[in-house]
């Protein structure tokens, strides 16, 4: 019998099993039933599966630049709510995060708040313009030590740039994280090409103009022997196409958002642009073929795009709107609601796919690990027969776009550890840096 810092008691882990967790010092410091072990602080885990910290490798914090939309402690405030324990900054702020003084600010921000672990991700590009390459090894050496790089928001269009990139990322073990995007074939869209854009009067983005950058980009890190990943995967033949890259042992992985693996284009029909995203919601058959290639591993791991913007940028005409919507509060509900409770994955594989191979992607240590004695105490628990309702008002992100609001969603988060300090307790944010 030995003094633990917290015990998490009768909790059933991604395995189905059920435990008591020991934490010491920031780490697990013991897993089996009935613990013998003092605690000093105890939770009741009866009906709850504790999971490794989820690990979001596509999170819009908006600072510096556009503090009004959101910052790097009230998105990692949103992030502990959901479960977080790690989250990655996009490059797309005010200034670029394109040097290695912009990427080591953000990390430095990420640090002050103390609530998980803020790892930016470095602009392929010179001001995401897709010409120049941005300061890849300065930010790769820099205190962030950054080792994903993309111009998400905007597509790395020129093959010839694009190449450059894969090659040059290889002497670190960088990847490339491309928004696959033809630039020339969706000049002025605004929702998924289709019968209801079409009805809509509404400007199409077509699938080809994602899967024609996804072929392209996958036969150039075959042929340079680099490392690729696709950000917000969405419709089917991009799912043919990754299927195929993979079977010919290309070094591709690629991602789904929550949203994209539940709704579908035709709530275009309301106008409301809480529903407008880039790349769009698709079709029902997109959603299927999504949701099977989450389940089978083509594709490799969720990511929330968390993409939040200030009331004006939304609440307004769709064709004048942002693109973008909420995603870190949600995320783990929408992956049970669509998932897990459909019977396609287990919490096994959510662990996997929300935490174990996002952490092996973005090469982030003491992330992603299993919950075995020994690793860094990154952990959620959630009650996952529990339902709570939207609201976007209650949402701690400094935005409210929520596509959500109102619905009700299973898998209520309870606790979040973060190294040992215990960030969320019974569903409250501790103040930054807390114990």
């Amino acid at each position: 019998m030995s003094n633990v810092d917290f015990l998490i008691k009768n909790v059933s882990l991604p395995d189905g099993k059920v435990a008591d967790i020991g934490i010491t010092d920031g780490v697990i410091s013991s897993v089996g039933k009935g613990s013998k072990d003092q605690a000093t602080n105890s939770i009741d885990g009866s009906g709850c599966v504790a999971l490794p910290g989820l690990v979001d490798l596509h999170t819009h914090l908006r600072e510096p630049g556009r503090e009004d939309a959101e910052t790097v402690l009230s998105g990692s405030r949103a992030g502990v709510k959901g479960g977080f324990t790690a989250v990655s900054a996009m490059a797309n702020t005010s200034p670029v995060a394109d040097t290695a003084g912009v990427v080591e600010q953000v990390y430095r921000l990420g640090q002050e708040a103390g609530l998980l672990d803020v790892f930016p991700i470095g602009a392929v590009t010179q001001g995401l313009k897709g010409e120049a390459l941005s300061e890849i090894g300065a930010m790769a050496d820099s205190v962030a030590g950054v080792r994903v790089f993309s111009d998400d928001g905007n597509c790395v269009s020129d093959p010839l740039v694009m190449r450059r990139a894969l090659e040059y990322i290889k002497k670190f073990d960088g990847v490339i994280a491309q928004h696959a995007q033809d630039p020339r074939m969706t000049v002025g869209s605004q929702m998924n090409e289709g019968e209801i854009s079409a009805r809509l009067g509404l400007k199409g983005w077509p699938a080809v103009a994602e899967e024609a950058i996804i072929a392209r980009d996958v036969l150039l890190a075959d042929h340079v022997k680099s490392r690729l990943h696709i950000c917000h995967l969405t419709t089917a033949g991009g799912v043919e196409i990754i299927r195929w890259a993979k079977a010919r042992g290309i070094n591709v992985t690629a991602e789904v958002t929550p949203h994209h693996l539940l709704l579908t284009d035709d709530l275009a029909s309301s106008y409301d642009p809480v529903y407008k995203v880039n790349p769009p919601l698709r079709t029902e058959a997109d959603v299927m073929a999504l949701r099977e290639a989450l389940a089978d591993g083509t594709i490799d791991i969720v990511a929330t795009d968390h993409a939040p913007h200030p009331t004006e940028a939304k609440e307004c005409e769709w064709q004048e709107a942002a693109f973008g919507m909420l995603g870190l509060e949600t995320a783990l509900s929408i992956v049970q609601k669509t998932m897990v409770d459909t019977g396609l994955i287990s919490w096994q594989q959510v662990a996997e796919r929300m935490s174990y191979a996002p952490a092996r992607i973005g090469r982030y240590e003491q992330q992603g690990q299993p919950l075995v004695e020994g690793s860094a105490a990154n952990i959620v628990v959630m009650n996952p027969t529990q339902m709570w309702t939207v609201d976007r008002d209650l949402v701690l992100s400094k935005s409210s776009n929520t596509p959500y609001h109102g619905q009700q969603l299973p898998g209520v988060i309870m606790h979040t550890f973060f190294k040992g300090k215990h960030v969320l307790n019974n569903g409250v944010v501790a103040q930054n840096g807390a114990k």
